[in-house]
């Protein structure tokens, strides 16, 4: 079953669409490696998207527990390896300012976003580093 479709559309800039909802991705090269940079690089696509997974790990486990999740921020550094050019190491950091939940509680949704599906399909050569503060 499809469930997404991908063009070239020229000029190092690509578009993905999501089939069920309609909603587009646009990506560009970065800057770095002959692109425009206008738009998020594939590699960054991968960055974003381990972070959303952890966020949504963590959404899913506050709305168990009954924790207001509401608000809760990240930074996100990517970092590449040159020879082979890849991602050698992303850094996630998430913070709240006013978390309502026990320590247990926290333990329980840090350990969410650490086993999320991104962040196991990941190859071990990818470090995983990540900041919680809340």
């Amino acid at each position: 079953m499809v469930s997404m479709t991908g063009v070239y559309l020229g000029g190092l800039r690509t578009e993905a669409t999501h089939l069920r909802s309609g909603n587009k991705i646009i990506t560009d090269a970065p800057p770095d490696n002959n692109g425009k940079g206008e738009a998020f690089s594939p590699t960054d696509l991968t960055c974003a998207s381990l972070n959303s997974c952890m966020m949504t790990l963590m959404g899913m486990l506050a709305q168990r527990e009954e924790i207001d999740m509401t608000g809760m921020r990240s930074e996100i550094v990517k970092i590449m390896a040159a020879n082979p050019r890849k991602i050698a190491e992303i850094q996630i950091t998430f913070s709240h300012q006013n978390l309502k939940a026990t320590d247990a509680q926290k333990e329980k949704l840090k350990r969410a976003a650490l086993t999320c599906p991104v962040a196991l399909s990941l190859g071990e050569d990818v470090k995983q580093t990540v900041t919680f503060n809340f």
